[in-house]
């Protein structure tokens, strides 16, 4: 692996022998690599997991986050060739290979880590094709990550309704042979996978439905955000990305859900227009970067962290006090300095004061930087689709 600044990692090959380029981030999970893998917000970049060990309960046909890996390359300190779960039906080594992914394995993931804190993300290269000084080469004449538009790679082509155990609409996809559902390639027998625990514990006995329509702006989303407010009883709808104000008010939504999704705010001016055109018409939810679209939406910027935040982090609710073990995935934050019209920070990442929610003092808008449908955990945050649904539902009276 070569990264742009010039530093080579030598490591032994598995998955697909090929060649990848993306931007290095790590990751501070000890479990979820399945998850991690099939996130859309991880498209464009390559996957360094700071748990040294990885691959140990293989890949099942329930945990997937999306119809397929995200990821551009994976780079881990050790691989566990014989896994040990009940529900594993193929190993690590074997789904990468099978969906054209390269791995790394053996290198000094901790140490690499430690480089990115200090020198910030940057583009890197894995590669069992070439030289160390040909991949250089090579990378530096690579798009950075900055300048590309993922949103429209990884967001779905139509409006379609979740509906547990049935098949969904193909999504957008940059490379279509590396598909889960692609000719060859491993892929989850139902494509609705099964609730976590606490999602289970969340289902309403279907007497008790709410009935309330909830449209999803696909923006890169997660399966569990689908999974989890149909289980609290809503009818839920995810649309495109590109899809306008008009398209998503045709489908007379009680409620509206910004998904987290990947790359640069700022090249996302179309999404924000379409934000604009919904604010105040609707109660609205951002999730990751759907957060900083609705703060665009309402003048606010965003910046780029100097090593992103992908994993497990503290964050303090301002309102109540509390602090929550958050999952997160994202490389900008709000910047809090930039807030105007009634827009107000909501909690804070008490690891680097950085905004982590919103709120806003006239607005029906809730939003947080981080995941609260987790996938991986932790679970913490899963009640504020709760909230959002109570807004919702305040909303129509």
């Amino acid at each position: 692996m070569v990264l742009e600044d010039g530093l080579v990692y030598e490591g032994y090959s598995f998955g697909a022998e090929t060649t990848a380029c993306g931007e290095v981030v790590f990751n501070t999970g000890m479990t979820g690599y399945q998850e991690m893998l099939t996130d859309p917000s991880y498209a464009g970049q390559i996957l360094v997991p700071t748990y040294p060990l990885m691959g140990n309960y293989g890949i099942n046909e329930t945990d997937f986050e999306s119809r397929q890996i995200q990821v551009r390359g994976l780079v881990v300190r050790e691989y566990c060739l014989q896994p040990s779960h009940w529900q594993s039906t193929i190993t690590l080594h074997k789904f990468l290979q099978e969906n054209g992914v390269p791995g790394i394995s053996e290198i000094d993931t901790r140490a690499l880590t430690r480089h990115i804190c200090s020198g910030g993300v940057m583009m890197g290269m894995i590669t069992s094709e070439m030289t160390s000084e040909e991949a250089l080469k090579e990378l530096k004449g690579a798009a950075k990550y900055d300048s590309v538009d993922f949103v429209h790679q990884v967001s779905t082509d139509k409006p379609y309704e979740w509906q547990p155990g049935k098949p969904v609409i193909a999504s957008r996809s940059s490379e279509p042979s590396a598909s889960c559902h692609s000719e060859g390639t491993r892929r989850p027998k139902d494509l609705a996978p099964s609730l976590s625990l606490q999602a289970k514990a969340l289902s309403v006995a279907k007497g008790q439905r709410s009935n309330l329509h909830i449209i999803v702006i696909d923006l890169g989303l997660k399966y569990n955000v689908l999974r989890i407010l149909t289980h609290l009883g809503c009818q839920v709808t995810a649309a495109p990305c590109d899809s306008s104000s008009e398209d998503i008010l045709k489908l007379k939504p009680d409620g509206i859900v910004l998904s987290s999704g990947p790359g640069n705010p700022v090249l996302l001016d179309y999404i924000a227009g379409t934000i604009k055109g919904l604010l105040g018409k609707k109660p609205i939810m951002g999730i990751g970067l759907g957060q900083n679209l609705m703060g665009q939406a309402l003048g606010a910027k965003s910046f780029k962290l100097k090593f992103g935040h992908h994993g497990s982090y503290p964050v303090r609710d301002l309102a109540t006090g509390k602090v929550y073990i958050t999952a997160q995935n994202h490389g900008y934050a709000i910047d809090a300095d930039t807030l105007k019209g009634g827009l107000e920070v909501s909690h804070i990442n008490l690891n680097d004061g950085t905004v982590e929610g919103l709120r806003h003092r006239d607005l029906l808008l809730l939003s947080v930087q981080y995941h609260p449908e987790a996938s991986p955990g932790p679970q913490d945050n899963v009640y504020l689709f709760e909230s959002f649904l109570e807004m919702v539902k305040g909303g129509q009276r």
